[in-house]
C-alpha cells in the first residue's frame, strides 16, 4: 500500500475578490470595432454601484485541483509560495481546512501573497490578476510523503528555472506520473523550453484554444489538435470545448463526451475547467478509466458553475456517482476516431 500522498498540487495560489456587477451598470460590447474577444464595458471616470462582493481564500488552478481531489476522497498536498502578510494566513488556513496537507506551501519574507478583482457579470467572469514575484525552488520531499501523482499548473514568469527541476525530481521518482494543465506563462515560455516537462507527461489538459496555442496549430479539428499535442510526448490528452463537451485521447483511441446538463442556469462559471481536469486526474488515480473520468469530470463542472467561485460547487465522490446514476440517456461518451 502506498503510504504517501495520492495527488501533490503544484502552482501558485492566490486570494479572489469577487465584486458582482449590476447587470445595467455595465454591457458587453461584441461589435467588429471590440476586435477579436468581446469587451466588458463600463461608465468612466465615476463611481458605479455593484451589488455584491465575494472574498475566496486558497483558489487558482492548481489549489482548485487539490480542493477537488481533497473532495473526492484523495489524500492530497499542495505545493505553493505565499507572503508572510494576513492573505497567506488565510489561504493556508482554508487549505489546510479542506484537509489538505500544506507542510510545502514557502512562506516568503517581506513579500505579498497573490490577490486578484474578479470583475463578475452575468455568468461570467473578466479577472484582474498581479503574480507576486517570488524565488522558486523545488522543496525536497520525504520518501514517506511521495505522491503518486503531481498536478502541475499555473505559475508566475519568474519561476521558469523551476521546471528543471521538477524534471530532474520525475527522473529521480519514476513512480511519480503527471499531469500537467499549462497556465499562461507555461503556454508563452512554449514547448521548446519546456520539452522534457512535456516528454514526462502523463495526462496534457487543455482547452480548445489552448490546445491551438499549445501545439501551434490553427486547426478547429480535435483530432488534428490532440495528435499534434501527443507529438509532445503526453501520453493522455485532454481538450475541453466549454459548452460543447469534452475529448481525451490516449493515442489509439478519441473519445467525446457531452456536458451534463446544468439543474439551473449557470450562476458563475470560474472554475468550471478546473473542475473538469482536476477530476478527471483524479478519477484515474482512484484506478478509473478514461471514459468514466470523463464523466465524472463533467459532473463536477456542472456542480461548480451554480456556485460563486471554483471550489464551493465541487462534489464528493458519493455525489458525482449519484448524478451519474440519474444522467440522461444522452449523457454517454462517444469513440469519435480509433488509430
Amino acid at each position: 500500500m502506498h503510504e504517501g500522498y495520492d495527488v501533490l498540487a503544484v502552482g501558485d495560489v492566490v486570494t479572489d475578490a469577487f465584486i458582482k456587477l449590476l447587470p445595467h451598470q455595465a454591457e458587453i460590447d461584441t461589435t467588429e470595432d471590440a476586435g477579436h474577444h468581446p469587451l466588458l464595458c463600463m461608465v468612466y471616470g465615476t463611481k458605479i454601484p455593484f451589488e455584491d462582493s465575494v472574498i475566496l481564500a486558497g483558489v487558482g488552478n492548481a489549489a482548485n485541483a487539490a480542493v477537488a481531489s481533497a473532495r473526492l476522497g484523495l489524500k492530497t498536498s499542495f505545493c505553493s509560495n505565499i507572503g508572510d502578510d494576513h492573505v497567506g494566513r488565510d489561504i493556508v488556513r482554508t487549505l489546510h481546512g479542506g484537509h489538505i496537507a500544506t507542510d510545502l506551501i514557502r512562506i516568503h519574507e517581506g513579500k505579498k501573497s497573490n490577490y486578484h478583482y474578479v470583475l463578475w457579470y452575468e455568468a461570467d467572469r473578466t479577472i484582474l490578476i498581479k503574480h507576486e514575484s517570488y524565488q522558486y525552488h523545488w522543496p525536497r520531499i520525504a520518501s514517506h510523503n511521495m505522491p503518486r501523482w503531481m498536478y502541475l499548473s499555473s505559475l508566475a514568469e519568474s519561476a521558469e528555472p523551476l521546471y528543471g527541476e521538477i524534471v530532474d525530481f520525475l527522473e529521480k521518482n519514476n513512480s511519480v506520473q503527471l499531469a500537467f494543465q499549462p497556465g499562461t506563462f507555461q503556454m508563452k515560455l512554449g514547448t521548446h523550453k519546456l520539452a522534457k516537462l512535456y516528454k514526462k507527461t502523463a495526462i496534457l489538459a487543455c482547452n480548445k484554444e489552448e490546445a491551438q496555442l499549445i501545439s501551434g496549430s490553427s486547426s478547429d479539428d480535435i483530432t488534428v489538435l490532440t495528435k499534434a499535442l501527443h507529438r509532445l510526448g503526453p501520453k493522455t490528452v485532454v481538450i475541453t470545448d466549454g459548452p460543447k463537451g469534452s475529448y481525451a485521447s490516449d493515442g489509439t483511441k478519441l473519445w467525446f463526451m457531452p456536458i451534463y446538463p446544468d439543474p439551473a442556469p449557470p450562476y458563475e462559471r470560474t472554475g468550471a475547467g478546473d473542475a473538469y481536469t482536476a477530476t478527471f486526474v483524479a478519477a484515474i488515480a482512484d484506478g478509473e478509466d478514461i471514459p468514466v473520468a470523463m464523466a465524472w469530470g463533467s459532473i463536477n463542472s456542472m456542480g461548480v458553475v451554480q456556485k460563486v467561485g471554483a471550489q464551493a460547487g465541487l462534489l464528493t465522490k458519493p455525489e458525482i456517482l449519484d448524478y451519474l446514476k440519474k444522467a440522461p440517456k444522452d449523457f454517454v461518451v462517444n469513440i469519435v476516431e480509433t488509430a
